[in-house]
């Protein structure tokens, strides 16, 4: 055991699909654990074919999977079932992401897989979780952006509700339940007993939300409009991001953008005296923006300590020297895909490592046999298994 792999040793059994399980239980295995990723032997997980494909990978199911080894195995066949029972003796993390009620019917809901694994942590992740009327619909993080509120609270100028593009709450619910689960196996050095770990998308949308959501609740759904110079700003090339909070960056804002009379104007040194000037504050420095490059802006700004930023596509973002230098990204080669991919190094944990196994996405069912043999199956019993097709 080490601060870089705490997890060395312990046994995952991932049967969960898409992104927020799979990320969950590729954080597990960055930590060190071993990771077997169970997947159904014709299509796999459906991240698989989830936008381009780069041989049975994706852009979703590459950083979701990093670091697991992959087993296919046809739950539907009894013979099947018998496999995922051994792969489950000594697990001490079982994650799964059915449907409620499909997990049972296959005979692994949390009462059958305890009984067998007293200390197991069973972690079960769904849409709407559990319990309650929408806990069998399925859903997809487009879906939770639109029930929990984030649609309807990113309005656009144009007065509609747009969907955030990154899968948000796909990625907070895998985090949430990451915490979960690592907090539950440094309790479970001292337990008789595993437990029953329920995460939901509607869970991490929510708590994801939280600030939004409660100040719109507390004060009666008014969004509160944006106090100039904040928000987005076009400019002579592009686009500019401000954010000014306390006094002095109000008044390095006006120097920055040589604004002497702003900066001396009583009424303005307040958040609530820009809210009630915002008409003529953005009468003076939209024009004025507009009329400037960004570069410039940006000098003067950062001269003046002003948080700011230039709008970056994920491109230029990339190629910025400070991400470069400070290692924030590491560049992966992958089979399938023909050129270097990018793949954001995790907080506490060295860098991705060009063909290091932490760094690589498996195939579908790459490591079937090789996690079948130490299972204790013997090469006649895998050629059996695959002759019956429980197994591709």
């Amino acid at each position: 055991m080490s601060y870089e792999t705490p997890y060395a040793g312990l046994k995952v059994i991932d049967l969960s699909q898409g992104v927020a399980g799979p990320y969950c239980a590729m954080l597990l295995a960055q930590y060190g654990a071993n990771v077997i990723k169970v997947e159904p032997p014709e299509s796999g997980d459906w991240a698989r074919s989830l936008g381009v494909r780069y041989g049975d990978n994706t852009a979703y199911s590459i950083p979701s999977n990093v670091g697991k080894r992959s087993i296919t195995l046809d739950l539907k066949q009894d013979a099947g079932r018998m496999v995922l029972w051994r792969l489950v003796e000594g697990a001490d993390v079982f994650l799964q992401g059915f449907r409620p009620g499909v997990i049972e019917r296959l005979g692994f809901g949390y009462t059958d897989v305890s009984a067998r694994e007293p200390r197991i942590l069973y972690v079960s992740v769904s849409g709407f979780g559990q319990t309650g009327p929408l806990s069998e619909r399925p859903a997809m993080d487009p879906v939770l952006q639109a029930y929990t509120g984030l649609m309807a609270e990113n309005t656009g100028e144009d007065g509609i509700p747009h969907r955030i593009p990154i899968i948000s709450i796909d990625m907070s619910t895998a985090l949430y339940t990451f915490t979960a689960v690592a907090a539950a196996l440094h309790a479970r050095r001292e337990e008789a007993r595993g437990r029953h770990i329920e995460s939901s998308l509607m869970q991490g949308a929510a708590s994801l939300q939280v600030v939004r959501l409660m100040s719109s609740y507390l004060e009666g759904g008014i969004t509160t409009p944006v106090v100039p110079p904040n928000g987005v700003h076009r400019t002579a090339d592009g686009w500019l991001s401000v954010t000014v909070v306390r006094p002095f960056e109000w008044q390095g804002y006006c120097r920055a953008l040589d604004l002497p009379m702003f900066e001396a104007d009583p009424l303005l040194q307040t958040i609530e005296g820009r809210k009630a000037h915002a008409t003529e504050i953005n009468a003076v420095i939209q024009p004025l923006l507009v009329s400037h490059p960004t570069a410039l802006l940006s000098e003067r700004l950062a001269a003046q300590r002003v948080m700011h930023e230039q709008l970056n596509t994920y491109t230029e973002f990339l190629r910025q020297k400070h991400v470069e230098e400070s290692g924030a990204v590491a560049w992966l080669q992958h089979p399938h895909v023909p050129q270097e991919m990018p793949l954001p190094n995790l907080v506490g944990l060295p860098p991705f490592v060009d063909g290091d196994a932490r760094s690589v996405a498996p195939a579908l069912g790459q490591h079937t046999n090789a996690i079948l043999a130490e299972h204790g199956y013997s090469s006649a019993e895998i050629a059996a298994l695959r002759a019956g097709q429980v197994i591709a």
